[in-house]
């Protein structure tokens, strides 16, 4: 595989781990027993760490493309092996 597919890759995975791990942790004012400014919304977070939730995904996009990139190369999981629309005969 080529570098530049690693890393456009590993790029779609960040950004995918990023959006899952957004709601995780985030408490919002009242939660917390902090003061809200006039005309915030209620649901806004009062404690919302970008640089967390960057380093946090990295680690996370890291180990799934390795593994995304060595099951590539060394064909662990292959589409024979995800086939649920034709299964294979029973054998007996």
């Amino acid at each position: 595989m080529q570098w530049t597919s690693i890393i456009a890759i590993y790029l779609l995975i960040w950004i995918a781990c990023a959006f899952m791990m957004l709601p995780f942790g985030i408490r919002t004012h009242d939660e917390v027993g902090e003061d809200k400014i006039p005309g915030q919304a209620d649901s806004a977070p009062a404690n919302f760490k970008p640089l967390r939730l960057a380093l946090l995904s990295m680690l996370v996009s890291v180990v799934v493309t390795t593994l995304f990139v060595q099951n590539f190369d060394r064909g662990w999981v292959t589409l024979d092996d995800v086939n649920f629309f034709h299964p294979p005969p029973d054998v007996n």
